[in-house]
């Protein structure tokens, strides 16, 4: 079989015209983060209106035989458990009833990765703009059934750092990933990670992902007012220095497409630092989120892949990259 590649994150809205752009970056899989239930609904109606291009997969098999049918296939994850928390909210008697039975559901409809927070603290956990808060006794019970139902748990990102090691901690045995982020080192911005808790994701076996949203490989705490309202666009070399940097601390195999895409969300996506509470100002400038440059949408992949090998990544480090850490996170927590 050909060179597999997985799209590791992805918020684009689903419809033909995002297949199309799936298909022109040579993409097979991708992990569609997801919303409530209705958003499952949707993605079902899409899929049953174009099965001879389009498939959910919960295992690598069928992953693997999308690819050999031709097909894209779906992999379903949810950056957060907020949902959830509403849920446990609802319960008068306040058990954890509520959370294993919204977790199984998600599960049966096809959830297959879980993240814990979504840049604020909840009842689990601390998210990055709360970065010393730990993860709290729910959380521990949280992690322990996400490993129950062999879900990939995903760390770091939006989820702060203390509450992801402490995550890790708990996780002994399984691999843990964070599926979209950028690197702290290059750029302290609020939603980059550590090469702390990169360290601490690779020693588990697992995998990080890169993101391509420009303002968290230029804006940070020390430029954001010098910056305003608009921080430069990240250039393809900006973007191909986080992966340079990742190789560099932890090895080609633990690195991982996460570009984490917002194709087709448009006017719907503007965003205002001064009000936001989950992106303030030094984590993104103003208005739609910029994506870095020659790498907007998942149709340029073939623009990263080039810039690549111009930088000397081998055709082997490539398929790791692009797609088989992927799936080998995918196959050792949910089984062949």
């Amino acid at each position: 079989m050909s060179r597999i590649i997985v799209d590791g994150l992805d918020t684009s809205i689903v419809n033909t015209e995002f297949l199309k752009l799936l298909q022109a970056g040579g993409v097979d899989c991708i992990h569609k983060s997801m919303g409530e239930i209705q958003s499952y609904g949707n993605i079902y109606q899409f899929v049953d209106d174009h099965a001879q291009d389009v498939t959910i997969a919960r295992t690598v098999g069928e992953i693997l035989q999308a690819k050999k049918d031709g097909k894209i296939s779906l992999v379903f994850g949810s950056q957060d458990v907020n949902h959830i928390e509403r849920m446990m909210d609802k319960d008068a008697t306040g058990t954890y009833a509520p959370m294993r039975a919204s977790l199984r559901g998600y599960y049966e409809l096809g959830l297959r990765i879980q993240g814990i927070c979504y840049n604020v603290t909840n009842v689990f956990g601390g998210g990055n703009l709360d970065p010393k808060v730990p993860l709290t006794r729910a959380g521990s019970r949280l992690v322990e059934e996400i490993h129950k139902l062999k879900l990939v748990l995903d760390v770091g990102g939006h989820t702060g750092e203390q509450t992801s090691l402490d995550a890790i901690k708990i996780s002994s045995g399984v691999p843990i990933v964070c599926t979209h982020s950028n690197m702290a080192a290059l750029v302290p911005n609020p939603r980059a990670i550590s090469d702390r808790l990169c360290e601490a994701i690779a020693g588990t076996g697992g995998v990080i992902g890169i993101t391509a949203i420009s303002d968290f490989q230029k804006r940070s705490y020390m430029n954001y007012k010098q910056h305003g309202a608009s921080s430069p666009q990240a250039t393809l070399d900006d973007h191909m220095d986080q992966y340079d940097h990742l190789k560099r601390l932890v090895g080609v195999d633990h690195i991982g497409l996460g570009p984490d895409f917002v194709w087709g969300w448009g006017q719907d996506f503007i965003h205002q630092a001064a009000d936001s509470l989950t992106f303030p100002p030094d984590a993104m400038g103003d208005g739609v989120p910029k994506l870095v440059r020659d790498f907007e949408d998942i149709s340029k992949l073939p623009n990263l892949i080039k810039g690549l090998q111009g930088r000397g990544w081998t055709e082997a480090e490539l398929d790791k990259l692009l797609g088989l850490n992927w799936l080998r996170v995918y196959k050792q927590v949910w089984g062949a």
